[in-house]
């Protein structure tokens, strides 16, 4: 393996478990990280502000981008309204979420699983007749903070309905960090994505990217600093830090297209417009020499 492709998710699932900050704030994020070579980046999601408030602001966030022409860039939506809404600002790239946990579906989305997945039946559809794909991603994929452990049967059995529907790709989240090598083995054992999302709550973050590198997986999403989490799950903090994988992969002689000191320029761009100190490791290290 010589490449992996990362998905920068700061400006979506970073900052909707942060307090809200101006749309100045965001702009400058999205725009600092287009400067860093990253190659994806999920810009925004389309929900109602009363659910999450921090992208209340997505449409003119979205609008106000410098968008570069070589990065592809993502929207999350919950529903057909969102879908709407994000295909006419103009993506072509949609996210939509369904958990793999009925009760953390019924907290994050206030539906069953088996609900959502009728939803996401009826706006693949939509959203191809308009010219752009889809994405789901399997929430609670490695475990669930009020069910506990997630056969993979039931994962490998939403794959399939979602795959049978048209979905174009497949993502699974660690949404509450409960994801370790053990448990990337067995899951990825029995039903195979095109991109893993894992958070680091628990420290496993960059073992578990090794473990499914080791499984043929080459596409992990990142947020830089280390920030993110998910507001209906109880724990979730910390997505892996974009810095530490990169610095990681980097090491292994493994290409990312990303610029190392321009995504720690950022990492501390973040630090500064969100006004905490982030958890990211690659951050705290001191010298950039210590990271070649």
């Amino acid at each position: 393996m010589t490449s992996v492709s990362i998905r920068e998710v700061a400006p979506r699932d970073g900052l909707q478990n942060e307090e809200p900050i101006p749309t100045d704030a965001k702009v400058q994020l999205i725009d600092a990280l287009s400067r860093t070579g990253v190659r994806r980046i999920e810009a925004v999601s389309f929900v109602h502000p009363r659910a999450i408030p921090q992208m209340a602001d997505a449409d003119e966030v979205w609008a106000r981008v410098t968008r570069h022409p070589d990065i592809r860039y993502s929207a999350l939506i919950p529903n057909t309204r969102g879908a709407q809404r994000a295909l006419a600002a103009g993506f072509r790239e949609i996210e939509v979420v369904v958990s793999a946990s009925d009760t953390h579906n019924r907290r994050n989305l206030n539906r069953s699983t088996a609900e959502s997945l009728d939803d996401i039946a009826s706006l693949i559809p939509l959203i191809h007749q308009a010219g752009a794909t889809v994405e789901v991603i399997v929430a609670t994929s490695f475990g669930c903070p009020f069910e506990g452990d997630i056969d993979p049967d039931r994962v490998a059995g939403i794959v399939a309905r979602v795959r049978a529907d048209g979905a174009d790709r497949i993502a699974f989240g660690d949404t509450t960090g409960m994801a370790t090598p053990r448990r990337v083995k067995d899951l990825l054992s029995a039903v195979r994505p095109d991109l893993l999302h894992f958070h680091n709550t628990r420290g496993t973050g960059l073992a578990n990217i090794l473990t499914a590198l080791d499984l043929g997986i080459t596409e992990f999403d990142a947020s830089v600093g280390g920030i993110g989490g998910c507001p209906y799950a109880p724990g979730a903090s910390g997505n892996v830090a974009t810095e530490e994988v990169v610095h990681m992969l980097h090491d292994m002689g493994i290409d990312t297209g990303i610029d190392l000191d321009r995504l720690i320029s950022t990492a501390e761009t973040a630090e500064k417009l969100l006004g905490r100190t982030l958890p990211s490791g690659v951050l705290r290290a001191g010298p950039r020499t210590r990271l070649v």
